[in-house]
């Protein structure tokens, strides 16, 4: 059955209220109409597009809180954080962060995402990579959405901390990493 106009922008503002980090696509199946028509809908909305949401939400609650690196330095946006315990940050792969012969994301950018999370979610001034063991597990196209989970699995008495960082497209892994940070205290 087809939702009015008015009864579908209505649900389109509640489905995004609920899931702030849902995309035009899957809102577009959700409601069974075109991309277009929910862009159109969000416009009339006055709802931005995910990429603003994502950076409203990111500006808004964790500003104040990294404290090793300023938080336009983050690649990717932090939408979840707990010092010292864990974070997520989300990467949409645009033209820029591929190759431009098959469209596959360069492995640096995974790399930078997942290291800048390691830093983000020390609870220091200072944090520093000493060390990193990484893996990659599959390629990443343009188009795809990164989402990068960090978790602190060791703070030592030397000033180190160790964390893991896993990195999915939908909820499939596309990279691990294992961060060793140096941080100016224990």
């Amino acid at each position: 059955m087809k939702l009015s106009k008015v009864e579908r922008q209505r649900l389109l503002k509640d489905t995004i209220e609920a899931t702030p980090f849902i995309t035009d696509e899957k809102l577009a199946e959700k409601f069974d109409v075109s991309i277009q028509t929910i862009r159109l809908d969000r416009m009339e909305l006055s709802i931005p597009e995910l990429r603003e949401r994502i950076k409203s939400v990111a500006a808004n609650q964790w500003n104040e809180t990294v404290k090793a690196l300023p938080l336009d330095e983050v690649i990717g946006e932090i939408i979840d954080l707990d010092l010292d315990k864990r974070a997520l940050s989300i990467l949409e792969i645009q033209q820029e962060h591929v190759f431009s012969r098959n469209k596959i994301a360069r492995g640096h950018h995974l790399f930078a995402q997942a290291n800048s999370l390691a830093v983000a979610v020390i609870n220091d001034e200072l944090a520093l990579t000493a060390k990193s063991e990484i893996k990659f597990t599959r390629q990443v196209t343009a188009g795809e959405r990164v989402v990068a989970k960090a978790f602190v699995e060791e703070v030592d008495d030397k000033g180190l901390t160790i964390v893991r960082v896993d990195s999915f497209v939908d909820h499939e892994k596309v990279f691990t990493g294992l961060f060793h940070m140096y941080r100016s205290k224990s």
